[in-house]
């Protein structure tokens, strides 16, 4: 395959270098000095432009921040791309963006996929990334081989706009585990229990979910979580936001009520607005005590 690999910053940098680590002749574009250096020096061409980078690929990945960036930018490349070329996006957006940018690609005689993942930097990094993909099965087939050079697991879940659903879906139920797991931990600590006892309890019992065993939000419990690193390094609470509000816009244009979804995005609004957008979702459990501690 030729690649090529659009958005080269926190996820898209080692996704790229995973496909380099594959054997794939990569070339990529950030608009961002220091993700090109950086990519490059893990092998990854660099392109002038996102159009040069496309113009010889057969394979046309993306990793943006929204929908109307990967809006903008398929304007930009899809004319430039080969005809028959697969346009796999592995961005965040909203599901009607993820349609309208695959409806371009196809309309030029693209094949597209939307394929967002889970898994954050360190399942970037370590290729064990999650794929949730949306499309046609002809494109899904074409794009197993490429997406199991950087993820583990690879779900097809639909047709069109139907990865982007599954993502905001999931997403939604993390952001909504997290606060409880947080409340959790405050509540414990009131009534005596230390973090361990109740982490060694819920961990092995019905509470048992990926915020408490993985990216538990107190320190100490689980070593590799944020918590032990004053919350950096892990999945930023802007990101979660974004993927929250998503999820409401989604659920408002489909008439469904997501109670505890909205509550989690009004909690993620707040907390970014006092706390900023650069620390671990888990940091959330510092707003539950009146003294900030987690």
């Amino acid at each position: 395959m030729s690649i090529a690999f659009l958005g080269l910053g926190n996820m898209g940098g080692p996704m790229a270098a995973n496909l380099v680590k594959a054997g794939e002749k990569v070339t990529g574009y950030d608009p961002v000095a220091e993700t090109r250096i950086a990519a490059e020096d893990n092998g990854v061409s660099i392109a002038d432009s996102a159009v040069a980078a496309v113009v010889e690929a057969n394979v046309v990945i993306t990793m943006l921040p929204s929908g109307q960036h990967l809006l903008d930018c398929y304007r930009d490349i899809v004319p430039a791309a080969a005809p028959g070329t697969l346009f796999l996006d592995c961005s965040t957006i909203e599901v009607a963006d993820a349609r309208t940018a695959a409806d371009l690609a196809a309309a030029a005689g693209h094949l597209a996929l939307d394929a967002p993942v889970s898994g954050g930097v360190v399942g970037a990094t370590a290729g064990t990334l999650t794929f949730m993909v949306g499309g046609p099965s002809a494109a899904f087939t074409a794009a197993e081989r490429c997406l199991a050079q950087m993820g583990k697991k690879i779900v097809h879940c639909g047709e069109t706009g139907a990865g982007q659903a599954a993502k905001i879906c999931n997403n939604m139920i993390l952001g909504i585990s997290m606060i409880a797991v947080s409340e959790a931990f405050a509540l414990g600590r009131r009534l005596g229990l230390t973090d361990q006892a109740l982490f060694d309890v819920a961990s092995t019992a019905s509470g048992q979910c990926w915020a408490l065993t993985t990216n538990c939000p107190v320190p100490g419990p689980v070593p590799a979580s944020p918590a032990n690193r004053d919350y950096t390094g892990g999945f930023a609470s802007g990101l979660m936001l974004k993927d929250l509000r998503l999820a409401q816009a989604a659920a408002q244009a489909e008439g469904v009520r997501t109670e505890l979804g909205r509550h989690a995005e009004e909690l993620y609004t707040a907390f970014v607005g006092n706390d900023g957008p650069a620390r671990d979702f888990s940091a959330i459990v510092t707003t539950l005590t009146t003294d900030g501690t987690p």
